[in-house]
Order: structure tokens, then sequence, then C-alpha cells
């Protein structure tokens, strides 16, 4: 993920339970090619997802060359190609009251959804980011 600001998405993200694992500069002809990005250098940062199995990892990115360009889309949901991220939570109701209490700001109500329990919440630098508990049972229908 690139952004402008690593420490507010390092700190977004460790509301979700990740921890910063490492940062490097990335440079050269080497991760040109493979990022396909003429003259990149970038600070590389791996954030890890405490004690999940699979290990669970979200890369930033803040470009330092080329200059980033910005998607003026970023929050349509209905563009093509990668539209949002989703993360299980144990508990939604917990998660959205410690998120909203650090200043992360929902993009919708709360959804009961089959069995689980849904929300979008906006990310940095303006990507989606779900949250779902599976397992709610949906609300009984009167």
């Amino acid at each position: 993920m690139a952004v402008r600001d690593v420490a507010a998405a390092v700190a977004f993200f460790g509301l979700l339970g990740f921890r910063k694992e490492k940062s490097v500069v990335i440079s050269g002809a080497q991760f040109a090619a493979y990022m396909g990005v003429e003259g990149i250098e970038a600070e590389h940062v791996t954030l890890v997802l405490e004690g999940a199995t699979p290990r669970t990892e979200v890369q930033l990115l803040r470009y330092r060359h080329p200059e980033p360009v910005v998607d003026p889309t970023i929050r349509n949901l209905a563009r093509l190609g990668f539209n949002h991220v989703c993360f299980a939570v144990d508990d939604l109701d917990a998660a959205v009251v410690r998120l909203q209490a650090a200043g992360v700001v929902l993009r919708n109500e709360v959804l009961r959804f089959h069995d689980r329990k849904l929300v979008f919440l906006d990310g940095p630098e303006g990507i989606t980011v779900e949250l779902a508990e599976w397992g709610s049972p949906p609300a009984a229908v009167s």
C-alpha cells in the first residue's frame, strides 16, 4: 500500500493488531525492474498481524521517487480492480468503539449479512478497509 504518511498508516493498522516488524529503503535497478517503477526509491515498512497463522502482512511504501500518483476514485467501490481489503475480527462492536475513539471514520452503519456483521472504514490514503465478524446470527425478523 503506497502512503504519504507512514506514521499514520502504522498507527491505523496498529489499531487492528499489526506491529511494525521492519523498515528499509528500496532503490536501484533490481527494485526498479521488479516493481516496474523507473528510478524507485521508497521506504518499505512491513507490518505483521500479531499471532496470525498463516502469517499476515501489510506492506507500506512511502515513495521518495518518483512522486506517487493520487487516485481520485480511490473511495469509489464500483471501480474495476482492487477496491478494498477485509480483515476478520472477533468482536466487531468492540472494534468499532475502539477505532472510533481513535478517530477512525466509519463509511457506513454495521450491516448484518448472512452469518456476518460487516462495516467499511476509511483507511490510510482513502483506501476502504472492511471488518467482518463471522458467526453472528442475523437479527430476528418479526
